[in-house]
């Protein structure tokens, strides 16, 4: 929902970084190397230590920021380096919640988990099946931020940043922060459903 607002400021942040030192870099490799901390983050919550999880979560939003914005400095935008982001993307926001309920596995964090998980399943198949209708019929938007076609929800990446950040910080209140962003999360898949029925009827 903030990701407009907020992507003018990341970009203007990282660029000077990513014009100097990155020029030479391939943003999907930049992708393949962010996959590394993401993991490295999972791996930490599992040992129960969150303090490194939470700088390996960083390391890897910030690299997720930059492959992009390396992309749009020196014009190496491909569909293909979109299509590996947001696949990466979505290992690391898998690995880390079933890493915090394997590092505990109470009833709780276990349905929890299945909730979330699940409302990611209805997401992405929400705007996933809406995005091959959407490129069938040619449309577009002007505001697009990826390489894929959705329109804009409750939760996008700047609010899975924060649930994720939080999931470090209040590590007792994680399966209440799981079942809050699956509401929220079947409520971004309902605004995209009630898009699809407003535009495509």
């Amino acid at each position: 929902m903030k990701d407009l607002v907020l992507r003018q400021h990341k970009d203007h942040a990282l660029e000077p970084l990513a014009r100097n030192l990155f020029g030479s870099v391939s943003p999907s490799l930049i992708s393949i190397v962010a996959l590394i901390p993401g993991l490295l983050s999972a791996a930490a919550i599992v040992q129960g230590e969150l303090g490194w999880g939470i700088g390996f979560w960083f390391l890897n939003r910030l690299l997720d920021g930059l492959d992009g914005v390396v992309a749009r400095t020196h014009d190496k935008q491909s569909d293909f380096g979109g299509y590996l982001d947001l696949l990466l993307d979505f290992v690391i926001y898998l690995a880390i919640p079933i890493a915090f309920v394997v590092a505990a596995p109470t009833r709780a964090h276990i349905w929890a988990l299945i909730a979330l998980l699940a409302s990611y399943q209805i997401n992405s198949l929400s705007w996933t099946l809406l995005s091959s209708l959407l490129e069938k019929r040619q449309a577009a938007f002007k505001s697009r931020l990826t390489s894929i076609e959705m329109p804009a929800g409750l939760i996008e990446g700047a609010e899975t940043v924060l649930f994720y950040t939080l999931f470090f910080l209040l590590p007792a209140y994680v399966p209440w922060l799981f079942g809050v962003m699956a509401a929220l999360v079947f409520v971004t898949a309902g605004q995209r459903v009630r898009w699809a029925w407003r535009y495509l009827e």
